[in-house]
Order: C-alpha cells, then sequence, then structure tokens
C-alpha cells in the first residue's frame, strides 16, 4: 500500500467524516466501552513518548549487578 494515498484520505479528512467516524466507533464499542479505549490510547501513546525519548521504566533503572 502506498504511504501517501493514505496520508491524502487522512489529510482530506473535514467534520463530517469525523461525525461519522465517531459515530460508527460509538456504535460499535458502545458508551460505556469508550472512555477505557481513551485511556489506553492515552497510556500507550505516552509509553511511546517515553520510549521514544529513552525515559520511562527501563530509563530510570540503575544495573546494580557487575559480571
Amino acid at each position: 500500500m502506498n504511504l501517501t494515498i493514505l496520508i491524502g484520505f487522512l489529510g482530506g479528512m473535514g467534520a463530517p467524516e469525523i461525525i461519522v467516524l465517531l459515530v460508527v466507533v460509538l456504535l460499535f464499542f458502545g458508551g460505556k466501552r469508550i472512555p477505557e479505549l481513551a485511556k489506553g490510547l492515552g497510556k500507550g501513546i505516552k509509553e511511546f513518548k517515553d520510549a521514544s525519548k529513552g525515559t520511562g521504566e527501563e530509563g530510570t533503572k540503575k544495573i546494580t549487578d557487575k559480571d
């Protein structure tokens, strides 16, 4: 799949397309699961940013065992 086609599709999204997408997500997952999905998405984005910066749990641990 060509990446420029995908980016072109996403760049062409306006308000009506976003509203239709949100309605489909609401119908598919239901109102109670959307906050859980948003929280999980936020955690995933935060972990990705931390990993790309080199911070996070692995980045802050000190190595105490010497071989």
